[in-house]
């Protein structure tokens, strides 16, 4: 296997720290945590975006996120979990996989704003129609 993600999710890499398991995902400690707790929820079988998972294993992922939100909330009492998700060329695993991370307020983890004004702001009510068009065409699409 040469995908990262895809050894890391069905144990071949070494020293894993595999918290939970079933027969779709894998959740392990991220090794570079942003905060105590910090787990990576990676399906077995590859995806690389969100759009590629089969619901199964969405429901799986989604299902995994909740029962170790009550799980980091118990142990660690954070103020709050941020869950998120990469795609695309900001996905460094090249395979699906969802963080969460156990939040304190005033721990430095931040969501920044863009560096240059890009004017969608102005464009709200041109942007939700697109994309309404798009929803309904892809719905279409697949009937």
């Amino acid at each position: 296997m040469e995908c990262l993600g895809c050894r890391i999710a069905n144990g071949i890499e070494p020293n894993l720290n595999i918290v939970y398991e079933n027969e779709l995902l894998t959740c392990v400690l991220d090794i570079a945590p942003f905060q105590e707790g910090h787990l990576l929820i990676l399906p077995k079988r590859h995806y690389k975006d969100v759009e590629e998972l089969e619901p199964q294993t969405a429901y799986a992922i989604m299902d995994a996120s909740m029962k170790l939100s009550v799980v980091l909330k118990s142990l660690f009492a954070p103020d709050g979990i941020s869950i998120c998700q990469n795609g695309g060329k900001f996905n460094d695993l090249n395979h699906y996989h969802m963080h969460l991370i156990p939040r304190y307020e005033g721990d430095g983890f931040s969501w920044s704003e863009p560096l240059h004004p890009h004017g969608a702001e102005l464009r709200l009510g041109e942007t939700k129609e697109k994309m309404i068009r798009a929803i309904n065409k892809e719905g279409k699409s697949r009937s």
